[in-house]
């Protein structure tokens, strides 16, 4: 495409994100074939990743990167550009953007040294800013990771897939000021093999904020439900429409962090966020719709179980084991999650009494015992469709001697066509993790604790139960 029709193309401050998750290019700037190189480490991910559309390294020190045509600078290649990823030094991204960049429509710069630097950094990133606007280019970042996106394969993140697992595709995004945490999450989110649709590391927020990732996910068919880790938000009038916008289409779910003096300067120092009074963004929440959430482990939970499932109205929990303390630990936590665990009514009880185990305790929880089957669990599945409860947790140790691999497919078939949420809670151990893969492998969340499972069923239960 000519430098022309791209000029044409460009109007200011264009707010649609289309071209940061559907790049047809790619332009990494400060390219380097040495793998001691953040930049090496970027070029691989996205080659590993499989983007399909034109890579471009830049860097005048060389001609040719992996095979790739190297360019001396951003102005030289003769097509636009539809995500330039600065990996270079703070001074160097303000000299390259004072040069020839009108082919660029969004950048990701990953690049460190600007407002969390202090007073210093912060006047570098004020003339960031308004070189980003005299060039009418949307950014990411700076300070940030940038974009890891299963659905157009896009990975701008520098930390090697050896050293930090990426998630398969999912359905929920995620939006995040801390690239740490996007990095913390997506592993341990691929480990659990929960997967993700795009997830958003956007550092200091010098262009694109949370607000502006809002509005296109509000808008994305690939994402189910959005995850958003907040330190600050800039302009408040522009966050709460932004996310009464996507509530109405798609469940959010939000954990503020820097709620108190100390955590809030920790945020300064790292993003240079100034994260204002919990009060405000508790309320933002509340009239927004969003679900917010108290932990990581919380919203690490969301996201899986949001992958799966729909928010549901009510809050009365089945619980069915074969481990009585279990199943008193997840009663527990239930309570203190908001959430209600009333007993089966008599009729109820008098048909399971007559299908399951002799010893089986037919109260809520349901004591499969150690003389569980297969069978006996569907059994007890059976009672969610009387209408007296809205989800069930299912908690499976895996020892009882006549229980069998092929629970993991029944269960499953049963949750698949059962028109009710169906958490799955397991020990986690090597021969456990083995046999929930049963259910991983179909999409179907599995929690490895019994606080877990309880966060889970609370986030899908609309309410901000929050656990002690």
């Amino acid at each position: 495409m000519s430098k022309e029709g791209t000029d044409k193309e460009k109007t200011g401050t264009e707010k649609n994100l289309n071209f940061f998750f559907k790049p047809e290019s790619i332009a990494l700037i400060g390219a380097s074939p040495n793998p001691e190189k953040l930049s090496h480490t970027v070029l691989e991910s996205l080659q590993k990743m499989g983007f399909k559309g034109k890579l471009y390294p830049v860097n005048p020190g060389y001609k040719e990167i992996e095979g790739l045509k190297c360019y001396s600078s951003p102005g030289e290649i003769e097509d636009r550009i539809d995500i330039a990823i600065f990996a270079v030094p703070a001074k160097a991204v303000l000299e390259i953007l004072k040069g020839p960049v009108e082919n660029i429509k969004g950048a990701v710069i990953v690049s460190s040294g600007f407002r969390e630097m202090g007073p210093g950094g912060k006047k570098m990133e004020e003339e960031l800013r308004a070189l980003l606007n005299e060039k009418g280019i949307k950014a990411m970042g700076p300070n940030c990771l940038g974009i890891y996106d299963t659905v157009s394969k896009v990975d701008t993140f520098f930390i090697e897939g050896e050293k930090i697992e990426r998630p398969s595709r999912g359905g929920v995004s995620v939006l995040t000021q801390s690239g740490s945490f996007a990095a913390v999450i997506m592993d341990e989110l691929a480990n659990e093999e929960a997967g993700v649709a795009r997830v958003v590391s956007y550092g200091n927020k010098v262009d694109v904020d949370e607000s502006d990732c809002l509005d296109f996910l509000a808008q994305d068919e690939a994402t189910k439900a959005v995850a958003l880790y907040i330190e600050s938000v800039g302009d408040g009038r522009k966050f709460l429409e932004s996310a009464s916008n996507c509530v109405k289409k798609k469940p959010v779910v939000a954990l503020k962090v820097g709620k108190r003096e100390p955590g809030a300067r920790a945020a300064s120092s790292h993003t240079g966020a100034i994260s204002g009074r919990y009060e405000a963004y508790e309320a933002a929440f509340r009239k927004t719709g969003i679900i917010e959430v108290a932990s990581y482990e919380e919203l690490k939970a969301a996201c899986k179980v949001l992958n799966r499932y729909s928010p549901i109205a009510g809050k009365r929990v089945l619980i069915i084991t074969d481990g009585g303390g279990i199943g008193i630990s997840i009663t527990d936590s239930c309570e203190e999650a908001g959430l209600k665990v009333p007993e089966l009514s008599e009729t109820a009880a008098k048909r399971l009494k007559e299908k399951l185990p002799p010893f089986a305790s037919v109260r809520n929880p349901i004591d499969l015992t150690g003389n569980v089957r297969d069978e006996h669990y569907i059994d007890a599945l059976e009672e969610v469709l009387s209408g007296e409860y809205d989800l069930a947790i299912v908690s499976l140790l895996w020892g009882p001697p006549l229980l069998t691999e092929e629970v993991a497919e029944k269960i499953r078939n049963f949750a698949d066509s059962c028109g009710k949420p169906v958490l799955i809670s397991s020990p986690d151990g090597s021969y456990s993790r083995k046999m929930a893969s049963a259910f991983t492998d179909s999409g179907m969340p599995v929690f490895f604790t019994p606080e877990n499972v309880v966060r889970a069923a609370a986030v899908l239960c609309r309410g901000n139960y929050k656990l002690k």
